[in-house]
C-alpha cells in the first residue's frame, strides 16, 4: 500500500471540484451577495464622496473558482455605482487560477472601466513586497474568501489588510461556521484526520476572536450550506474517493489509509453534530459565516 501524502496543488483542484459539485457553497455565497453586497457597495468611501476617483479593491486568493465571486462582486459594485472606475488587485499564489481567471475577464465584455493587477504571490509575498517598496496603498474593500486556512500567521495577516483598508473600507472574511459539521470534526474527531493535511483547523469563533483583540468593529452573518458526501461510503466510488481527499488533504485517502483510521473518520461524519439524512442522502453541515470589518 503506498504512503499517505499530501494532495499537490493540481491534485487539490481536482478534489475541491467534486466538493463544489455536491456542495452549496458557491450558492450559499451567491445568497450573501444578494443580501448584503449592495449595502456594504454602498457604503465605500471613494464611490460615495470621491465619484472622480476609482473604487480600490484587492481580492486574496483562496478557492479554485473564486474568479466568477469575484467578478459577481464587481458588477454588484458597479450597479450600485454605475459610471465609476474599479481598480482591482488580485492576490493569487497558483499559476493556473491567475491563467483561468485572465481568460474569464477576457471573457467579460462589461468590464470596460474596470482595470486588474495580478500578483501571483502568496499573501504572506504580498505583504512582504509591500513593505519592501514602501507602498502602503489603501483600498475600499479587500476579501479573503475561504483562504485563512492556509495562512501561516493568521493574527497577523488579519491586522495587515485591515490596516490596508481606506477611511470607510471594508474587510471581508468568508470563513467555515461555528455551526458546521467541519467545527465539531476538528474539534471533536481531529485524531480521525490524518497528518497530511496542512491546513488551520480555524472557523469563525477563531476568526472573531483575532478580531475583538484587535479591537476593530465587525459583524457576522451566518448562511447555512450543505455538502452531499453520500458517496464517501460507497465503497469503491470515484467521486467519493475524491471528496475524501478533500476532507482530509490526502492524496487517495481511502487506498492509503490504514483501515481503523478510515472507519473512525466515517463513523465521526455520520454524527448528528456533523451530518443529517435527507430522503437516504448524507448531507454534512457546511455553514459558512460572513465577517464584514470595518476600517
Amino acid at each position: 500500500i503506498p504512503s499517505m501524502r499530501s494532495l499537490t496543488a493540481e491534485e487539490y483542484v481536482e478534489a475541491f471540484k467534486s466538493f463544489l459539485d455536491h456542495s452549496t457553497e458557491h450558492q450559499c455565497m451567491d445568497e450573501f451577495n444578494k443580501e448584503q453586497m449592495p449595502n456594504i457597495a454602498a457604503g465605500l468611501c471613494h464611490c460615495t464622496r470621491h465619484k472622480a476617483e476609482p473604487a480600490s479593491l484587492v481580492f486574496t486568493g483562496g478557492f479554485p473558482g473564486r474568479s466568477e465571486q469575484d467578478l459577481k462582486m464587481i458588477r454588484i459594485l458597479q450597479a450600485v455605482h454605475p459610471g465609476v472606475f474599479i481598480d482591482n488587485e488580485i492576490v493569487e499564489p497558483n499559476p493556473q487560477h491567475v491563467a483561468a481567471y485572465k481568460e474569464l475577464v477576457s471573457q467579460a465584455p462589461d468590464l470596460q472601466n474596470v482595470s486588474f493587477i495580478w500578483h501571483q504571490l502568496t499573501s504572506l509575498e504580498y505583504e512582504q513586497q509591500v513593505k519592501e517598496k514602501g507602498t502602503h496603498k489603501k483600498f475600499d474593500f479587500i476579501h479573503m474568501i475561504q483562504m485563512l486556512y492556509r495562512v501561516e500567521d493568521i493574527p497577523n495577516t488579519i491586522k495587515f489588510f485591515h490596516s490596508c483598508l481606506d477611511h470607510h473600507g471594508k474587510l471581508l472574511i468568508i470563513i467555515l461556521s461555528d455551526s458546521s459539521g467541519w467545527a465539531s470534526l476538528w474539534k471533536k474527531h481531529r485524531d480521525c484526520l490524518p497528518a497530511t493535511d496542512r491546513g488551520h483547523y480555524i472557523t469563525c469563533g477563531g476568526i472573531t476572536e483575532v478580531l475583538q483583540r484587535l479591537g476593530v468593529e465587525h459583524r457576522v452573518y451566518e448562511f447555512p450550506s450543505g455538502w452531499d458526501i453520500t458517496e464517501c461510503f460507497i465503497e469503491g466510488d470515484a467521486v467519493g474517493g475524491r471528496m475524501m481527499d478533500f476532507l482530509t488533504g490526502t492524496k487517495n485517502f481511502l487506498g492509503t489509509a490504514p483501515p481503523a483510521l478510515r472507519r473512525r473518520l466515517q463513523e465521526a461524519l455520520c454524527q448528528p453534530e456533523c451530518s443529517s439524512t435527507r430522503e437516504g442522502r448524507i448531507i454534512f453541515s457546511n455553514n459558512l459565516s460572513m465577517i464584514v470589518v470595518e476600517s
